[in-house]
């Protein structure tokens, strides 16, 4: 054999070798990329019980790996088949099966509790938006078919709440701080008034007004109204008719047909219209006596007050225009 056939046949093993690494290369980094619809920012549920067989399925069938195998392998080497943690894992980069497994392994969850805050007097569904809003996959609708009994009962306050926390895990956190913070109240001891109408009063207290002084006098107004059988004529209870406030109401909407309309039905309306603060509940359990019986917010959130009606029309006139 010549020198250049050998050369020749050198040249051509070179060359099935450095295509054989080559398409190895490739095949090994196609496998170890994420998949190009990765399901980025979703949760990745790893339940107790669960084989690592079952898990990769799960993966592979939901788009996180491109190869069962590959991701097997990682898991084996990195602590075998039964060292996976169970848990909810946030898929908030796009990653390799080799990283992926590195997490799994050591329960690198990626979940840290989002600071939130209500607001005193929000009702369920500005609850519910917010919640929404910051949360991973939250389920708004679901939240707010088991909200809806509970409005008035869910303490605004600052919570520390995971981004996976499920809505009934969340209302319940709500209701059990209302619970503890209303067991501390003596004023429920000795009241005539039913719970249910005591936070219906201080949810339209903590929408009426804005100071704990005026909570107080208002409160002692609409008090004495439902004494004397008047309508109690409130505008904020009307975020439950059509949601406009006290400014954007017109004279058709003091017309329309709900419990929740206080202008055509007397009595409190059917149920809370937001979740009030403790500093309203307080005010609609110590009512302030006055001579007022009528009262309104102006444009800067002053209150004004009046004895009769003709006074109330004269401030309505001097602090509404």
């Amino acid at each position: 054999m010549d020198k250049n056939n050998l050369k020749t046949k050198f040249l051509s093993k070179k060359i099935i070798v450095l295509v054989v690494i080559i398409t190895i290369f490739i095949f090994y980094i196609s496998f170890n990329l994420p998949p190009k619809d990765f399901p980025l920012n979703q949760v990745l549920i790893v339940e107790s019980g669960q084989s690592l067989q079952q898990i990769t399925d799960s993966l592979y069938e939901n788009h996180v790996i491109r190869s069962p195998f590959f991701f097997r392998t990682y898991v084996i080497i990195l602590g075998g088949e039964k060292r996976v943690i169970a848990g909810d894992y946030l898929l908030d980069q796009k990653i390799g099966p080799a990283d992926l497994a590195y997490r799994l392994v050591r329960g690198k969850f990626h979940l840290e509790p989002f600071k939130a805050t209500i607001p005193e007097g929000w009702n369920i569904f500005q609850t519910g938006d917010y919640l929404k809003e910051n949360l991973v996959n939250f389920n708004l609708a679901q939240f707010l078919i088991l909200a809806k009994e509970k409005e008035g009962y869910l303490f605004p306050d600052t919570y520390f709440i995971f981004p996976t926390t499920k809505p009934e895990g969340i209302i319940k956190m709500m209701e059990d701080n209302f619970e503890a913070k209303i067991n501390s109240l003596s004023a429920f001891a000795t009241t005539t008034r039913s719970k249910e109408d005591i936070i219906i009063m201080a949810s339209i207290l903590e929408n009426e007004t804005r100071t704990p002084e005026d909570r107080r006098i208002v409160s002692g107004i609409l008090w004495k109204r439902l004494k004397l059988g008047m309508p109690l004529q409130v505008d904020a209870s009307f975020v439950y008719v059509n949601g406009k406030n006290t400014y954007e109401l017109t004279a058709n909407d003091l017309k329309i047909d709900s419990p929740y309309n206080t202008y055509k039905y007397q009595g409190l309306p059917p149920g809370p219209i937001g979740n009030p603060g403790l500093d309203s509940i307080l005010a609609a359990l110590n009512p302030t006596t006055t001579k007022y019986l009528y009262f309104l917010s102006s444009l800067d959130g002053k209150m004004y007050y009046a004895q009769t009606f003709e006074q109330h029309k004269k401030n309505r006139e001097l602090y509404l225009k």
